[in-house]
C-alpha cells in the first residue's frame, strides 16, 4: 500500500529536473558574495516581490525573526492574527531573540483595519510601543485561507498613517496569488519587507527569501551572520530555489484541485463530521477525536496532522495527484468514528 503524505507540502522530495539543477550548480563562497547561484535567486525574487533587494537564509522562521530584528528594538509590540506562524510556531523567537511582545488581532489569522486599530496599546510609558504589524498569506493555521487584498491595502494605509512598519510572511504567497489570479508582486506592494518559503509548495529542499529595501536587507545581512544563518557553497540549494520558481509555481493549481476533489469527499467519510471548503492546498476538517483519527489513518498509511483536539489538517503538493486522492479517500472510509 503506498502512503499518503499530507502532514505538510515540507515533506515533498525533489524532482529529476531540480536534483540535476543542484548537481550542476555553479557556487562560490556566500558569506563573501561570491555565490553566483545565490546571487540570481535573490535578484530573481526581489524582482517577483517587487522590492529592492532579496537575502537568502536557511528557513522561513529565520526570515520572519531577520524581519522582526530589523525593524523593531526590544521591548516593542508586534501585532500579528490570531494563530500567525511568527507568534505560535516560531519557538517564541520574537520574544527570546528580538525582545518583542506579541499583540493578537483579529480571530481566525484575520483582520481588517479597524481590529488593528483598535488593539493597539495607548501612547503611554505603561505599554509596549507598538512598531510592527505582520500579516500572514496564506494563513496555515486556519487552512490555507487568503488574505483579502482590500483588508492588506487598508492595513497598509493605516499603518503609514501611524507610523508603523508592515510585514508579509508570505512563506504560501505563489499560493495565495494562484488562488486570486495575480501574481505575487501585486499581494506584496504595500508591505516594508516580504519572506517566502522554497520549501512548501514550490517542493525545494531547503530555502526562504527576505525581501524589501537595499537599507532593510543590508540589515538583515548583518543579523543572519548573528543568528548563524551565513551559508558558503549555497548555490547547491539555490539551484533548487531558482528551478522551483521557474517550474513549479503554474502548478501550484493542481494542488489547489486536488484540496478540493480531498475536500469533496472527505464530506462522505463517516468519521469525519465537517469540512471547511480549501481556498489553497490546506484542508481542515473536524472529527470527534483528532489524535484518533490520525492514528487510525496511519493504520491506512496515511499521514495527517491533529491541529487540536478536534481538528486534523491535510496538505496536497507536488508528489500527490489525483489518483493518490481518490486512494486515499477509499482507504479513510473504514473510519466510522
Amino acid at each position: 500500500m503506498k502512503p499518503l503524505d499530507l502532514r505538510s507540502d515540507t515533506v515533498t522530495q525533489p524532482t529529476t529536473g531540480m536534483r540535476q539543477a543542484m548537481a550542476h550548480a555553479h557556487v562560490g563562497d556566500d558569506v563573501y558574495g561570491e555565490d553566483p547561484s545565490v546571487t540570481q535567486l535573490e535578484r530573481r525574487a526581489a524582482e517577483l516581490m517587487g522590492k529592492e533587494r532579496a537575502l537568502f537564509v536557511p528557513s522561513g522562521t529565520m526570515a520572519n525573526l531577520i524581519a522582526v530584528r530589523c525593524h523593531t528594538q526590544p521591548g516593542d509590540a508586534m501585532l500579528a492574527g490570531e494563530g500567525a506562524h511568527v507568534y505560535l510556531y516560531e519557538g517564541g523567537g520574537a520574544a527570546a531573540l528580538a525582545g518583542v511582545h506579541s499583540v493578537i488581532v483579529g480571530r481566525g489569522g484575520l483582520f481588517d483595519a479597524d481590529e488593528l486599530e483598535a488593539a493597539l496599546y495607548p501612547s503611554d510609558a505603561h505599554f509596549a510601543r507598538p512598531r510592527l504589524v505582520c500579516i500572514e498569506n496564506t494563513h496555515n493555521r486556519s487552512g490555507g485561507r487568503v488574505f483579502p487584498q482590500l483588508d492588506q491595502l487598508e492595513i497598509a494605509r493605516t499603518c503609514r498613517k501611524l507610523g508603523l512598519r508592515l510585514h508579509l510572511d508570505g512563506a504560501r504567497i505563489f499560493n495565495a496569488a494562484c488562488a486570486q489570479g495575480t501574481t505575487p508582486q501585486a499581494l506584496t506592494l504595500p508591505f516594508d519587507s516580504v519572506s517566502f518559503c522554497l520549501s512548501k509548495g514550490l517542493g525545494a529542499p531547503v530555502g526562504s527569501l527576505l525581501c524589501g529595501s537595499r537599507e532593510l536587507i543590508d540589515q538583515a545581512h548583518r543579523v543572519r551572520k548573528m543568528l548563524g544563518g551565513g551559508m558558503r557553497q549555497a548555490g547547491v540549494l539555490a539551484a533548487a530555489g531558482s528551478y522551483a520558481l521557474e517550474h513549479h509555481v503554474e502548478r501550484l493549481a493542481l494542488d489547489h484541485a486536488n484540496a478540493a476533489a480531498f475536500a469533496d469527499g472527505l464530506a462522505r467519510v463517516p468519521a469525519v463530521k465537517a469540512v471547511r471548503q480549501p481556498e489553497t492546498n490546506i484542508v481542515v476538517f473536524e472529527v470527534s477525536d483528532a489524535r484518533d483519527f490520525v492514528a487510525r489513518a496511519h493504520e491506512r498509511a496515511i499521514w495527517v496532522n491533529a491541529l487540536d483536539s478536534r481538528h486534523v489538517r491535510a496538505v496536497t503538493h507536488l508528489d500527490v495527484d489525483r489518483g493518490d486522492i481518490e486512494s486515499g479517500l477509499e482507504r479513510l472510509m473504514g473510519i466510522s468514528r
